[in-house]
């Protein structure tokens, strides 16, 4: 097993704008180790959502390359097993109480057994949910809905996080603290994290602090 889950080397996006060509990511390049933590931000419009998509193979690249493990099998089936996802506006399913949105990240993968039960249980518990399980997303809080969230990005233990704006929905004080569960689940699962935020102190919490500016990944 590789010790470097996601390799990017040169990627480049560009969007048309008009009769313009709009340059988003300018040749990005990172490697990210097992079980590290990175932060990415930047300004609105920046192309952190842009860059993100393309780590988690939701999008392709125009030119340059995504690898996890060394491998660029990034396509759907694998990327059940592989990846756990975070973003801003939750994406529960409206119809599922918190349990079974929880146990759908097992279902895309298959049968679901008593363990697979056992574990979304257990990940409720570990994000102060135990009590909610029942409960239907508009019964549950802004920041509760996104720790449902952080559970079932983490039911097929992953071995790679991607977050995007996990916090942009919710006020400050509640933001906090989805942050501070994200880096604690990720450190006690081993799971890599790569967090894209235009928060400044929640991208200080990070092991390796990035900026992306004019299409370009820099250390900060």
């Amino acid at each position: 097993m590789s010790d470097t889950v996601l390799s990017a080397r040169g990627l480049r996006k560009n969007y048309a704008s008009g009769d313009a060509l709009l340059e988003v990511l300018r040749g990005v390049d990172l490697d990210v180790a097992a079980g590290e933590s990175v932060s990415i931000r930047g300004e609105s419009g920046s192309g952190k959502s842009t860059l993100l998509n393309l780590f988690a193979g939701l999008d392709a690249p125009d030119a340059g390359s995504v690898a996890w493990e060394g491998s660029a099998d990034t396509g759907a089936s694998r990327r059940a097993a592989y990846l756990g996802m975070v973003f801003q506006s939750f994406y529960l399913v409206p119809e599922l109480d918190a349990f079974n949105n929880v146990l759908l990240a097992r279902r895309i993968l298959g049968g679901v057994d008593r363990a697979a039960r056992d574990r979304a249980h257990a990940l409720l518990g570990d994000v102060g949910l135990a009590g909610r399980s029942h409960h239907l997303p508009t019964q549950l809080s802004g920041g509760e809905r996104q720790r449902v969230a952080l559970a079932r990005a983490l039911m097929n233990r992953p071995r790679l996080i991607v977050a995007d704006e996990p916090t942009g929905n919710l006020d400050e004080r509640t933001g906090n603290g989805v942050v501070d569960l994200l880096m604690g689940l990720c450190g006690s699962a081993n799971a890599a994290l790569v967090l894209v935020t235009h928060n400044a102190a929640h991208a200080a919490k990070a092991g390796r602090r990035l900026v992306l500016e004019s299409g370009v990944l820099s250390a900060c």
